[in-house]
């Protein structure tokens, strides 16, 4: 099931390092682009943002993009009032402040509790004498641009305090970084150190009317769980990311995900909320060929159907994600280990996935021979699983009307 790569769509996301006065990296700024070849960014800004949390923290991946280090991600008005920043593992960001948000009660609030909370913040290109100086109590960095403004040693001199730093951004000479580290900079950041660097990855796919559906769903007050589960699973996307959500650092598992009922639980309505907004806001769409989801959507239903009919209802949702999950290394464009290992799943799923013996795979390769029509392996296959040829018969009939009605309502 070879995808040709012309047919695939990336995300990119390029990080700038930002050094210490040792001249090592301390952190990144991440920032958005539309393509590996461009160097800046004329995306509106609410769109820019949206699409570094998406693109860094659910599809390349934080640890890939950072090693661990802090990522300074940039923050638009709605962005920091929409409660976006609780979506994010505390320790591994930095919320980034723009410097075109209006300063208002709402932004100063907004910025109180984050810090309440301890997230930490920053402010970017900072104007002495702004409305941002309202700010300064709740930030632990403050960016000063070198290039721009005349009086920034100055500047830099003042803002120094025991909790709080000052990084110096545009930083193009030598002689420009000296004077910053005397003026009282602890960090660094700009050309003359390191331009951004583009990292890419395969994006996920995704119908646009699922996310659609979603929306509408989430404003609805008496959503369930139930409900929830049913939008989720009729995009693989979705499901991706609710399991990547749930497998942040913002969440301490003590056990591994095995339905995407569970994720969802474990989640909460207001989580996925947030993280439905940013998907929205980020546009994202459709990287593979149809055909590649509608197979995986056919796999998941045919594995759900067949293990609520041979084990019940809680396998069966267990067996819906091992279908779903089936077809990511032609989705993701990698080999399926890795594309696994940013999911939380159980060792019975992850095991099955990759091969290992056992009525979990054995099921799985069960769907996979009636997909491919290899009628004589499934004739021995069945037996041991206790199921007959008929109940595979009409879950496959059964599996191929749910895929197809699922496809001509996001065809509409």
């Amino acid at each position: 099931m070879a995808v040709p790569s012309d047919a695939r769509s990336f995300i990119h996301v390029a990080r700038q390092p930002i050094l210490n006065a040792q001249r090592h990296v301390f952190g990144y700024e991440l920032l958005y682009r539309a393509d590996e070849l461009i160097t800046h960014c004329n995306a509106a800004g609410d769109i820019a943002a949206s699409r570094v949390l998406t693109d860094a923290f659910l599809g390349i991946g934080l640890e890939t993009l950072t090693a661990g280090k802090p990522a300074f991600v940039n923050f638009t008005r709605e962005l920091l009032l929409s409660e976006a920043a609780l979506l994010l593992p505390k320790p591994s960001v930095v919320i980034e402040l723009r410097e075109d948000i209006a300063v208002d009660d709402e932004v100063v609030q907004a910025c109180q509790d984050l810090q309440t909370r301890g997230y930490t913040l920053a402010l970017d290109d900072f104007v002495a004498g702004s409305a941002a100086e309202a700010l300064l109590p709740f930030v632990k960095f403050v960016k000063l641009d070198v290039l721009s403004s005349p009086a920034w040693k100055t500047v830099a001199r003042r803002l120094r305090t025991p909790d709080r730093r000052v990084v110096a951004e545009r930083v193009e000479r030598s002689d420009v970084a000296i004077e910053a580290q005397r003026a009282g900079c602890s960090f660094f950041q700009g050309y003359y150190f390191c331009r951004p660097e583009t990292h890419s990855a395969p994006a996920l796919p995704a119908f646009r009317q699922a996310y659609l559906n979603l929306f509408a769903a989430l404003n609805q007050p008496d959503l369930t769980i139930a409900s929830l589960e049913s939008l989720v699973k009729q995009d693989v996307s979705l499901t991706v990311r609710v399991l990547r959500s749930i497998n942040s650092a913002a969440y301490a598992l003590e056990q591994p995900v095995t339905s995407v009922r569970q994720a969802l639980v474990l989640l909460g309505v207001q989580q996925v909320r947030r993280w439905a907004a940013v998907w929205a806001m980020a546009g994202l769409s459709a990287g593979v060929p149809p055909e590649v989801v509608a197979v995986t959507l056919l796999r998941a239903r045919l594995c759900e159907l067949l293990g609520r009919a041979r084990y019940g209802e809680e396998a069966a949702a267990e067996l819906f994600l091992l279908g779903m999950c089936s077809t990511l290394d032609v989705i993701l464009d990698q080999p399926l280990e890795r594309a696994l290992a940013s999911l939380p799943l159980s060792p019975r799923l992850r095991g099955a996935l990759l091969g290992d013996s056992g009525e979990w795979r054995t099921l799985l390769d069960v769907v996979i021979a009636r997909e491919r029509g290899y009628w004589s392996s499934l004739h021995d296959m069945l037996p041991p699983l206790q199921i007959s040829e008929a109940t595979l018969s009409q879950g496959y009939l059964d599996a191929m009307q749910w895929t197809h009605q699922l496809s001509a309502e996001h065809a509409a």
